[in-house]
């Protein structure tokens, strides 16, 4: 049962990179409004033409390497291995802990983001909290 459940999650956060990171590709600049509102993105675009093309770039660029993590965490999905999804889910934890704690830090110190980070690191303690769910699973399951 908890290869079904860590096969869940792992298509769920594989889901939504890869949607975020093909959106981030092809269409960075509306990302940017949704995301941060029309003001502050309107900032973060650059003021003149090479700094535009430089951003659009790098955001392509995150975008492409997100959705690769994405296809990455879908072919993890197929492993059975109980070690390696134990293993696995304590590095995700430990990654979605990380980014929210460096939002905490470093995020809330940018002026033009300020206002974004505790909506951020919400969604980073979201994505841990799947993570925690399927080891407190595996834990239950292996000593029931």
């Amino acid at each position: 049962m908890g290869s079904s459940c860590f096969f869940l999650i792992c298509v769920l956060h594989s889901a939504i990179a890869l949607t975020c990171g093909a959106l981030m590709v092809f269409y960075s600049k509306e990302i940017c409004v949704l995301g941060h509102g029309p003001k502050t993105a309107s900032k973060l675009q650059g003021s003149t033409p090479y700094d535009q093309l430089l951003i659009q770039t790098s955001d392509s660029f995150s975008g492409l390497l997100l959705f690769t993590i994405g296809f990455l965490v879908f072919m993890v999905a197929c492993v059975k291995d109980w070690e390696f999804q134990t293993f696995f889910a304590k590095g995700c934890v430990f990654l979605h802990i990380s980014m929210a704690v460096w939002r905490f830090y470093f995020g809330r110190k940018l002026e033009d983001l300020a206002h974004d980070w505790p909506r951020h690191a919400v969604g980073d303690i979201a994505l841990a909290t799947s993570w925690l769910f399927f080891l407190v699973y595996l834990w239950r399951e292996k000593y029931d």
